[in-house]
């Protein structure tokens, strides 16, 4: 599972059956201190997360067809849960 930052949402009229009834949110990548590490992509949202929150998701189409019970979903990431904190132990 890796982290990112939640920075909006995708609407889409038209898309694959699998995405239908499904909330798609625009993430950033980060680490865990918060600081942006990567290009924003969209995923699935299985947390009911919000733009800003911190969240934890996986972002490999195996495990993300796994979580929706779909082997052949056309999908690469699936935002699992909302990070209340995080602490770094040194």
């Amino acid at each position: 599972m890796k982290l990112g930052t939640i920075k909006g949402s995708v609407t889409a009229t038209v898309k694959h059956a699998v995405y239908s009834g499904e909330r798609i949110l625009l993430v950033e990548p980060c680490g865990p201190d918060g600081k942006s590490s990567g290009t924003c992509f969209a995923a699935i949202d299985r947390s009911q997360a919000a733009p800003g929150d911190l969240i934890f998701y996986v972002d490999e189409g195996n495990s993300a067809r796994a979580i929706l019970g779909d082997a052949a979903a056309p999908v690469r990431a699936v935002i699992m849960g909302i990070i209340d904190s995080v602490e770094m132990v040194k």
